[in-house]
């Protein structure tokens, strides 16, 4: 695709509004300066000041900068060719941009900048998984009905990996299953035996004879390199939520709940994510999973990439394609093809142009709900409980999540992991129990909470109107 061309209808450039100015928003602003076609000088945090420093920090001088706390301020300032800082999204929506990217990672407030959004006649990119996780259809469905669009960003996993799955389809390949790596690698030391990852390093006595798969199970070697590294996390949050979010957009579903994450050489994917009858981990085909990405100090990463697996159906053209490098199962039915980046916001630009230029979502157009990810309790939680979301992951302690067959909001049902977040349980809720929506202490003035009842309304209208 020539990207130049795609893009060259912007006459002027796109005004974008960043929220949030973590990671995620801070590369964003960063990157805005060096792209033509767009112009993202309006940044809101907690607080102005908070904003301000974004904008300090990326090298903006601070006369340029305009702390506002008024829809009036942030005129003037606007009118005076300033870059703005806010502590509420309310503050700018007067000004005339085009593309909100809500980069928070905080739900209610997420909910609640995106949907002032969509009122505004604003598009939305958005970056916040967590939001996109409880609501991303409905926040999508308003945004359609006013000639917006909400959109996930490339520089994430979620759209990137959803652009490779219908890149593939589109191509006529079979997609057999999908998924990223994990938010970390696992880094062995054959030395020391140890492994390490995410600033951890632990002792793997005997690891060194399971580095390479080998004949027989595969089952049965992914559960003991799994357990030699029992003492290292192999369950993200973000992991769930994210495949959750592709879920919504592709159908694809989870073979389990936890899903199966193996540690895993890349060279090994193919063999690992296939059904059990082709002698991998799944009993269909049409799953999303993630693997842990196994390897020395001295090898390349994966990088929080993603890939899907495809059927081969001609082997005279995928024999010529091994001998070109391609990563293909050790009995050549199944090939990986891969895109080893995510590059956050410095690669967002593109969800942003095509939303403002194109009225497409990065996504799918129509995002259903499919999946849902949900909190299952890994200690007894008493009534009074909160569940704290913190976190550079985003969080609650004494739960682990799970992806789940979506459903509407209901009385021993399970709750969006996001949607339970931050609240008190109402009753005692033993070690191993899902959380469910009756269990929570959930204010009828969530913004996030109200935006997922219009959600199952619009989705699941017999359980809604049997509720």
């Amino acid at each position: 695709m020539d990207h130049l061309h795609r893009y060259a209808s912007a006459a002027a450039p796109i005004e974008a509004c960043v929220v949030g100015s973590g990671g995620f928003g801070r590369s964003f602003l960063a990157q805005s300066t060096r792209v033509k076609s767009i112009s993202a000088r309006v940044a809101v945090d907690l607080t102005a000041d908070l904003a301000a420093a974004a904008w300090l920090s990326i090298g903006i001088p601070d006369e340029q900068i305009a702390r506002c706390t008024s829809a009036d301020e942030a005129a003037a300032a606007w009118a005076a060719g300033q870059f703005i800082a806010a502590g509420d999204v309310a503050t700018v929506l007067a000004l005339p941009v085009q593309v909100l990217i809500e980069a928070t990672g905080h739900p209610e407030a997420g909910a609640r900048h995106a949907r002032l959004a969509i009122e505004a006649g604003w598009h939305v990119a958005l970056a916040s998984k967590e939001v996109d996780s409880v609501v991303g259809p409905e926040l999508s469905r308003m945004a359609r009905a006013k000639g917006r669009v909400v959109t996930p960003v490339d520089g994430d996993q979620p759209s990137l990996l959803i652009g490779l799955v219908t890149w593939a389809q589109v191509l006529g390949f079979e997609v057999l299953s999908a998924g990223k790596s994990s938010e970390y690698d696992f880094v062995f030391d054959a030395a020391t035996e140890s492994m390490h990852s995410n600033g951890n390093t632990v002792s793997v006595p005997g690891f060194g004879a399971h580095w390479k798969l080998q004949e027989g199970s595969v089952a049965a070697q992914v559960a003991t390199r799994a357990a030699i590294c029992a003492a290292l996390p192999q369950r993200a949050v973000p992991d769930l939520c994210e495949l959750q979010v592709v879920s919504n957009s592709t159908g694809l579903v989870a073979d389990l709940s936890a899903l199966h994450a193996p540690i895993a050489h890349p060279s090994e994917v193919p063999d690992m994510f296939a059904t059990a009858e082709d002698g991998g981990l799944f009993a269909n085909n049409g799953v999303i999973d993630v693997f842990h990405c196994l390897r020395r100090p001295d090898e390349l990463s994966f990088a929080g990439g993603v890939f899907v697996i495809i059927r081969c159906d001609d082997a005279e053209t995928w024999d010529l394609l091994l001998g070109k490098g391609h990563v293909m199962s050790r009995d050549r039915r199944r090939a990986m093809v891969y895109i080893p980046r995510h590059l956050l916001g410095l690669e967002a630009m593109t969800s942003v142009l095509d939303a403002a230029l194109h009225g497409a979502s990065s996504g799918a157009q129509e995002p259903k709900p499919v999946l849902d990810l949900v909190a299952r309790a890994t200690q007894a939680l008493p009534a009074g409980t909160l569940l704290k979301m913190g976190g550079h992951h985003h969080t609650i302690d004494g739960t682990t999540a799970e992806l789940v067959p979506a459903a509407a909001l209901a009385k021993g049902s399970p709750a969006p992991f996001y949607l339970v977040g931050n609240h008190r349980l109402l009753r005692d809720v033993a070690a191993g129990e899902l959380i469910n929506y009756d269990d929570v202490d959930i204010a009828p003035t969530s913004e996030l909470l109200t935006l997922r009842l219009q959600q199952d309304a619009a989705f699941f209208p017999e359980s809604t109107a049997a509720r």
